[in-house]
C-alpha cells in the first residue's frame, strides 16, 4: 500500500482525507496529544482495519473523538451530568470520558457498553472531525512502540498500513490524555495526563 502524506496547509488535503475515510480507508491525524489513526465510526471493517495496522488487541476498546461537544449524543447514550459539566469545562482539550456507548456505533469499537470520547484542541483534527462527523481513532503507532509526535514518526512505523497521514507539524504534547469513567458516581479517574486528578475533583459531580 502506498500511504500518502497530505500537507495539513494545503487546501485540497481537508477533503482528501474526507474522502479517502469515506472510502473505507485509514487516515492518520494530529491532536494536541500525539497523532492518531483515524476510520469512518460507522464503518465496522474500517474500525476492524485499525486493529489489524496496530496490531492491538480486541480487548483494548478503540475511543471516538469528536469535533464538538454538540456531537456528544451522536455517540453516547445518556451522558451522566458529570460528564456534561466535565466536557464543558476540559474540551477541547486532553480529557476522554468514558461514558455509555450509542446502541447504534459498530460492536467492534468497544467489547463493553461505554466507549472513550473526547474533542481534540487542535485546529486541524477539529476541522476534519466537523467535516466528516466523529472518528474511531487509536494512536499512530504500532502496539507496543512509542507514540508518533509527527508525520515522519508515523510514517516511521506505519508507512505501507495506512491510506494517508495528515501532516500537522509537531504535536504539541507527548502526553496522552486523562481518562475519567464518568459512568460510575463519583467519576474515577482511570488514566493520569495533563489534566490532573485535582483540576478533575475541582468540578462537583453532583453540580453544587
Amino acid at each position: 500500500m502506498n500511504t500518502q502524506t497530505l500537507p495539513g496547509n494545503a487546501p485540497e488535503a481537508l477533503q482528501q482525507a474526507v474522502h479517502v475515510l469515506q472510502q473505507g480507508g485509514i487516515v492518520a491525524l494530529p491532536t494536541d496529544t500525539v497523532y492518531g489513526i483515524a476510520a469512518q465510526l460507522t464503518n465496522p471493517d474500517a474500525i476492524e482495519r485499525l486493529y489489524e495496522v496496530k496490531g492491538r488487541e480486541h480487548t483494548k476498546a478503540i475511543a471516538v473523538l469528536i469535533g464538538s461537544a454538540q456531537q456528544l449524543g451522536q455517540v453516547a447514550r445518556d451522558p451522566s451530568p458529570a460528564a456534561l459539566r466535565l466536557a464543558e469545562r476540559f474540551w477541547p482539550g486532553a480529557l476522554t470520558l468514558v461514558v455509555p456507548r450509542h446502541l447504534s456505533l459498530p460492536a467492534n469499537l468497544s467489547q463493553t457498553g461505554t466507549v472513550g470520547v473526547r474533542v481534540p484542541d487542535h485546529v486541524l483534527a477539529q476541522q476534519l472531525l466537523l467535516t466528516c462527523g466523529p472518528l474511531a481513532v487509536t494512536s499512530a503507532n504500532l502496539s507496543g512502540q512509542p507514540d508518533a509526535l509527527s508525520a515522519q514518526e508515523v510514517f516511521a512505523q506505519l508507512g505501507g498500513r495506512i491510506d494517508a497521514i495528515l501532516n500537522g507539524g509537531h504535536t504539541p504534547g507527548a502526553v496522552p490524555s486523562t481518562v475519567v469513567d464518568t459512568t460510575v458516581s463519583p467519576p474515577r479517574i482511570l488514566r493520569t495526563g495533563p489534566i490532573s486528578e485535582s483540576e478533575i475533583l475541582s468540578i462537583p459531580a453532583d453540580g453544587q
